[in-house]
């Protein structure tokens, strides 16, 4: 499902139980994530979750970021899912542009969220950014 099917996906779900339905739907559909990197370094800090998050750099001009990532708990793995459709293949500088608050207000996660789960899309978020930032740095 890409980004704008998402979208429209949630826009014509009525309820937030159907919504968080799709979100642990999304997050059961994540590939599977090695077992030797659920390591600490790979850990994201500030989600209450235990989330863990890999990166490696395509061999493209520009480089593209490709990202795999899984959570600990179902809603987690959604919102995972959700940053993983948004960021993973792109260039550092996509990375860097992308303005990922609008699509989290435009899937009404905002206001259905609890303030440790925000919190925790924010740091992964950070992470991903962070590394895109790094990439540029290299490039």
């Amino acid at each position: 499902m890409d980004l704008q099917r998402l979208v429209d996906t949630f826009e014509f779900l009525n309820n937030w139980e159907d919504r968080y339905q799709l979100l642990i739907d999304l997050g059961e559909d994540l590939p599977p994530f090695p077992e030797e990197e659920r390591t600490e370094d790979n850990r994201v800090e500030g989600c209450t979750s235990n989330v863990w998050l890999v990166s490696e750099t395509g061999e493209e001009q520009p480089p593209r970021l490709h990202f795999q990532a899984d959570g600990d708990a179902f809603i987690v793995k959604g919102l995972v899912a959700i940053l993983m459709k948004t960021y993973s293949g792109k260039t550092a500088q996509e990375i860097l542009e992308l303005c990922i608050e609008g699509l989290f207000e435009r899937l009404g996660l905002g206001q259905q969220l609890t303030p440790n789960r925000h919190d925790g899309f924010v740091a992964m978020v950070k992470q991903i950014r962070a590394r895109a930032q790094a990439t540029a740095a290299q490039a």
